[in-house]
């Protein structure tokens, strides 16, 4: 990254869901902001419509697997074969494994055809452990130049209210900090 560019990479894991993800959506184009969202196959087989508004609106897609997979709590083979099956409804060049959990095998044949993007601030917005305020301050303190931030367009996440108190806000804080939002 050049260190004279302030930007970072707003990232939404596990959607598309009818209740949360257009929310999502209107935020963002509120302020401008395309972000990279990684999609569940399942969920994209559920409810295309929000897929379509997604992808019509200029973010970008990201495969998150078909069932939500961990990837150590399964054979590489049986893996794999989840991720394509998600990737024939999304057509897309990015992988992020749920939970953050691959074996090594699983990673070797997967980084072939995919780039495979991790996060170095996950706001744990889904925690029922912590409120929104916790959740608005592990942006505030961990955000840097760079930073590739992981909320969740997820019923966990809207149901326990984390993402509709600290999404608007971490927004503010990171435009207030002169970042500019990027797409993967």
């Amino acid at each position: 990254m050049d260190p004279n560019e302030r930007a970072i990479y707003l990232t939404f894991d596990d959607g598309p869901i009818p209740e949360v993800t257009p929310w999502v959506l209107d935020l963002l184009d509120k302020y401008g902001i395309k972000a990279t969202f990684f999609m569940v196959g399942d969920n994209i087989r559920k409810h295309p419509d929000e897929f379509q508004m997604v992808v019509e609106r200029g973010h970008r897609i990201g495969n998150h697997t078909f069932n939500h997979l961990r990837g150590f709590e399964y054979n590489f083979k049986d893996y794999l074969a989840n991720a394509e099956k998600a990737n024939e409804v999304m057509k897309t060049d990015l992988f992020r494994p749920p939970h953050g959990h691959m074996g090594w095998t699983q990673y070797m044949i997967l980084k072939r055809r995919y780039k495979i993007i991790m996060w170095d601030l996950v706001t744990r917005d889904y925690s029922k452990k912590l409120r929104g305020p916790q959740v608005l301050a592990n942006v505030m303190r961990y955000a840097r130049n760079g930073s590739i931030i992981t909320f969740h367009d997820s019923l966990k996440s809207w149901n326990n209210g984390n993402l509709q108190y600290a999404l608007p806000r971490a927004i503010e804080f990171l435009k207030e900090e002169g970042y500019e939002f990027k797409l993967l």
